[in-house]
């Protein structure tokens, strides 16, 4: 004899067709321009900064880039719904978010210039550092709850991960010690199809990535990435629910790659063209613009002005990354002991003398 001892079930939430077109009801907020007029401009912003820094890339002005082309909606949505006492724990493609939270857009191109002051600026505060290792910032996103439940604080630690990273021991692993614990914890989960050149079909045979959530007994949903009005009603109710001390979620957001994985990926080499194209009549910019326009929020004159706003932006962040100073050379010395042994010492000297112009004498 046998009996059914649990049954589980994903919701996706989706509110615009791929057009910007309602598919039924909105929620009463979104019948304004507020937030959505002021999430598509930051999305615009986001657009301009992105296609800005690979040009720096590729004319040999900045390090290797991982762009963030096709997911604004998400990173956006999610930035703006955070409060300044949450905790944002991101990984390297959530640049936009880190500057709505208050770092500087130059300090951005700094990090991916080299400079690891651009990874510690004065405007992230408890905000951690970018991410590179795949996976291993859900744990610490999960060890900042664990701090902030034993404090009994009222905030919301939010960490991002792509689909692939899913697929890591570390990403199950603070899943499952967050419903244990039941930590203060939201997962969302950038899912752009795309583990570098490894498809979402071939990643796991899971039907969804949001179900991985049911294994760890936490909450686990899909939500359109490219709709800004779903995002901000999904993010919004795991954010509230963390702070209440009700648990954490994991958000599935479907999304797509529009870009190479990073400047070093040709994405040419494992993608269909047929299938890229499709991906971008469903990309979230156009998506909102339309929606904007249809109930009058926006316009093409709106549209222009806010083109050269974002682009003045840029182009001012842009010349202040390129005119800041190197950094000291004793940097890549001075935090790595408490005491510089002798050794790193004499490394030490020999840098500074390289730098100056002079010999190096071995």
């Amino acid at each position: 004899m046998s009996e059914l001892v649990y049954r589980g079930e994903i919701q996706l939430t989706r509110y615009l067709a791929d057009d910007g077109t309602p598919l039924g009801p909105l929620p009463g907020w979104a019948q304004g321009p507020d937030p959505l007029t002021g999430y598509y401009r930051q999305m615009v912003l986001a657009r301009q900064f992105d296609t800005k820094a690979i040009a720096l890339q590729r004319t040999g002005q900045l390090g290797t880039y991982a762009s963030l082309l096709g997911a604004e909606a998400i990173d956006v949505v999610t930035a703006c719904l955070m409060q300044p006492s949450d905790v944002l724990v991101p990984y390297y493609r959530n640049h936009i978010m880190q500057v709505i939270r208050g770092a500087e857009m130059h300090e951005v191109l700094l990090y991916w210039g080299g400079d690891e002051r651009g990874n510690a600026c004065p405007g992230m505060n408890q905000d951690l550092p970018n991410c590179v290792p795949i996976a291993t910032q859900c744990l610490h996103a999960s060890g900042v709850a664990s701090a902030i439940k034993i404090r009994d604080e009222k905030r919301a630690v939010l960490t991002m991960i792509g689909d692939g990273g899913t697929s890591k021991g570390d990403f199950m692993e603070a899943i499952n010690v967050a419903g244990a614990w039941q930590l203060p914890v939201v997962f969302l989960v950038n899912n752009n199809q795309w583990a570098i050149s490894v498809p979402r079909s071939r990643q796991t045979c899971a039907q969804t990535l949001a179900q991985k959530a049911l294994g760890a007994g936490i909450r686990g949903e899909q939500v359109d990435g490219n709709d800004a009005i779903a995002l901000h009603e999904v993010i919004s109710r795991a954010l509230e629910q963390a702070r209440q001390g009700k648990g954490p979620t994991l958000i599935e957001a479907l999304s797509y790659r529009l870009s190479d994985h990073t400047t070093a990926d040709d994405a040419t080499r494992y993608r269909e063209q047929s299938e890229l194209k499709a991906a971008w009549e469903r990309e979230p910019v156009q998506r909102l613009r339309n929606y904007l326009h249809q109930c009058g929020h926006w316009d093409e004159s709106r549209e222009q002005a806010l083109l050269e706003e974002t682009k003045t932006t840029v182009q001012s962040a842009v010349e202040q990354y390129l005119a800041t100073p190197s950094q000291p050379v004793d940097d890549l010395f001075d935090y790595l002991y408490e005491e510089c042994p002798p050794g790193l010492a004499e490394q030490r000297e020999q840098a500074r003398q390289k730098m100056a112009g002079g010999e190096h004498h071995e």
